[in-house]
C-alpha cells in the first residue's frame, strides 16, 4: 500500500510532503517518545504521533519512514512543514486518537 492509498482509505488530511505520497508502507509505529522511535521504527513504517515539532522530521528522515500521522487534530509546526517538503516525507493528519488510527492502519496493511 502507498501513502496516497492510505490517505484515501483512512480519510487522512495531507499537510505537506506531497512528493512522497507514492512511497510504499511496510508497517506502522505508534509512539510519542522520540528515542523509542529512533531505536525501534523500521524503514518504510508510518509513524503515528502527537508530536508536531521539527525533530519529528529529523527522526522520520533518519529512519527512512514513509509518512508521519499527527493525531487528535494536531497541527504541525511551520518548520516541520518545511522539513517535510525538503525530505519528501508526508505529514498527515486525523482527528482520531493514536489507538484508533493504529487499528485502522494495521487492518489496512494486513488485509
Amino acid at each position: 500500500m502507498t501513502v496516497r492509498e492510505l490517505t484515501k482509505k483512512a480519510n487522512l488530511s495531507v499537510f505537506s510532503g506531497e512528493k512522497g505520497l507514492d512511497a510504499e508502507i511496510t508497517g506502522g509505529y505508534t509512539c510519542d517518545l522520540l528515542s523509542d522511535v529512533m531505536g525501534h521504527a523500521e524503514s518504510g513504517n508510518v509513524w503515528i504521533t502527537l508530536q508536531t515539532h521539527k525533530n519529528v522530521m529529523a527522526i522520520a528522515s533518519l529512519k527512512e519512514l514513509s509518512a508521519v500521522i499527527l493525531v487528535k487534530d494536531q497541527q504541525p509546526d511551520e518548520d516541520t512543514l518545511h522539513q517535510s517538503e525538503t525530505e519528501n516525507i508526508p505529514v498527515l493528519g486525523t482527528s482520531l486518537q493514536e489507538f484508533e488510527i493504529s487499528g485502522i492502519l494495521y487492518n489496512l496493511i494486513k488485509s
